[in-house]
Formats: C-alpha cells, structure tokens, sequence
C-alpha cells in the first residue's frame, strides 16, 4: 500500500535527540542533582487529591500567572505558561514566524531554535559566534540590516557553552531588529545579568520575550512546564495558535507549589556554582581547554589532553557515565558537555577522565 507523503521540507530533517541510556552517573542533559524538597512532595500530593479529574484545567493558569508575575515583579498577563519552555517557543514561531518569514540563530547554540522554527516554516538563517561564543556586535547589525528578521534567538547563558549574553548586546538586538527578540533564559538563574529585568519597567520593549524552565534550577524537568515574560499585547495572539486546555491542573499545581521553595532553590544555585567552580578547575589541571560558564554545565575540550571527544565520551560511557558529546557540531570539535550532578557523581565523573586519560 503507498504511505501518503511527509511535507517537503521535513523530508531531510531530523528528530531532536539526547541520548538515554541506562548509566550510573546521567550527566548528559542538564537536568538538576536533586529533587524538589520533600515539603514540596506533601503539599503537591495533598493538593492534587482535591483535583476534579472530570473537569477540564484553568485554561489561563491564572494562578500560576499571578504568582510567577508577583515573583518577577511584573503583571500576570506578561506571563505565558506551556508545556516545557520549547512550547513556548513553538508558540512564538508560530504567532510570529511561518511560511515567508526570518528566523535568526547563532551558533553553535541550543538545536530547537532551528529545529522549532524550520518546523513551522520559517526560514532561519544562522550567524557565527566569536571566538568567546558571544554574539558580536557586528554580526547582530549585520544580520539585522542584510535579513531584516522576524524572529531572534539569544541563549543566554548559551547551551551548549555556557557563556551569557551582555546587557549590551540584548539592548542592541530589541532596538535595532524590526521583530521579536527572544532570550532563553534556561539558565537564567546562574547568570550575572537577566533580560527579565527589562520587561517590569514602565519603558519595557514591545518586542522583547525572555523564557525560562522550571526544568532546571526547580528540580521539575520530569513535569515539563516552562513560561515566558512578554509584552501584554502578545498574549492574546498567543492564544490564537496555543491548544485548548493545553496546560494540565497537575502541572499548575506543581508550578504553584514550587515557588513556595525560592529560597531553596537559590541555595540550589548556590551549590551547584560551587560545583562548577570545583569540577571546572580539576579539569583544568588534568590539561583539558574549560570554557567559562554562567550555566549548570561545563563545556570543554578534549583534545589537549590527545583524545578526540567522541573517544573520551566512550571511556567515559564505558564507565557507566554519560555526559554530552558536542564534538560533530560546528566549530565544537571534540568538545564534551557536562551537567554538573551531586559532589559524589562529580567526583565518580573527574575520577573517570582522569582514568580515561592516563
């Protein structure tokens, strides 16, 4: 029997992939070290059973809205929640993007940019990094005046690398590009500066949109929730291409429930810089290239230490340990990515390199 066809332009892609496998140590996709509190575990298990299974969710999440607004100090409908934040970049492509329209990258950056906004028909064009991985400032003008672009990721802090993006560099982007400006801030919380604090001023930008995750520094990647701070006026034409219904009574409750603990997820933050600071220098030592990061990982390089990457990522994986092999992407070659885990994963991870090597 004949398969009826594929769209066009999917024919050459392919699927978003992160490698699951069953390993000691899961250092692969920057997930947090620990759960959620156990309190958080009570209050959500007390809460859930009052849920009416029979009734449809809050099709606003308003309460989830008014707390993550009181927390960023700005109006609950500047807030969009989703299903993890690469819905909310689905929903920006498609209220902003689609057959005939521009969407910029620049790379080597997090793959769902691309990924998202070739799936909803946009045209993306990619723009290089410096040698730091920042965006230069030539290069945002350049690509700004030659493309004229309707969408603009920054990732910042940068997945894969972990470098964060300047003050500077955001201003720039909001006031010289005639379409939306989209920073992730999946890692804002390890960053020195946020573009969120743009978006509670009187003069916030009209174009401006910053994403984060409760993936991360909330413990809650098994949930999927994820939301953005944005202009007022967006949120009703989000609501023209979002689903119905699309965010279930579980996840707001979980939502709400985790902001109680924001002081617990800062000491969160805290330790897992410790960590990175730690592990970073232990790599260093052992002759590896480390790159300076703002994020909950390290990327670094394997070669002066003479593996190629994807050899060290099987030694390590021989061992039981997974971490991230960025070496086939562009400009990264033999670059490893690690999630920084608890002290004792990364302590089984630094013994591991320093085996792999010897």
């Amino acid at each position: 029997m004949r398969r009826p066809l594929v769209r066009d332009d999917l024919r050459s892609m392919d699927g978003y992939h992160s490698p699951q496998v069953k390993v000691d140590v899961r250092l692969n996709t920057n997930e947090a070290p620990v759960a959620p509190p156990a309190e958080f575990q009570a209050a959500f298990l007390e809460e859930v059973a009052n849920v009416d299974w029979h009734r449809y969710p809050d099709r606003l999440a308003q309460s989830l809205r008014e707390d993550l607004a009181a927390l960023h100090q700005v109006e609950a409908d500047q807030i969009f929640v989703a299903n993890g934040s690469n819905e909310v970049l689905q929903t920006l492509c498609l209220t902003f993007g689609g057959h005939g329209r521009t969407a910029v990258t620049f790379e080597p950056t997090y793959a769902m940019y691309g990924q998202i906004a070739r799936t909803t028909q946009c045209r993306v064009v990619e723009v290089d990094r410096d040698e730091g991985f920042r965006i230069p400032m030539s290069g945002l003008e350049d690509v700004i005046t030659s493309e004229k672009p309707d969408l603009m990721f920054l990732c910042s802090p940068n997945n894969p690398t972990g470098t964060a993006e300047s003050e500077e560099i955001v201003e720039a982007a909001v006031s010289l590009s005639p379409g939306v400006v989209v920073v992730d801030e999946a890692y804002g919380q390890f960053a020195d500066f946020s573009a969120i604090e743009k978006l509670n001023q009187s003069s916030a930008p009209e174009s401006l949109v910053v994403t984060r995750t409760f993936s991360k520094t909330w413990s809650m990647a098994g949930v999927r929730l994820g939301y953005c701070v944005a202009p007022q006026w967006m949120l009703p034409e989000f609501e023209k291409v979002v689903l119905p219904y699309h965010l279930d009574s579980v996840k707001q409750i979980a939502g709400r429930i985790a902001l109680r603990f924001h002081d617990q997820m800062e000491q969160r933050v805290a330790q897992i810089s410790e960590e990175r600071q730690r592990v970073s220098d232990a790599l260093a030592r052992l002759g590896f290239d480390v790159f300076p990061s703002q994020a909950n990982f390290i990327m670094f390089r394997s070669s002066p230490c003479g593996l190629e990457g994807n050899e060290l990522w099987q030694r390590l994986l021989a061992k039981s340990i997974l971490v991230r092999d960025c070496s086939g992407w562009p400009r990264l070659s033999d670059c490893l990515r690690v999630t920084l885990g608890t002290e004792s994963e990364n302590n089984m991870f630094l013994e591991a390199v320093k085996e792999a090597i010897e």
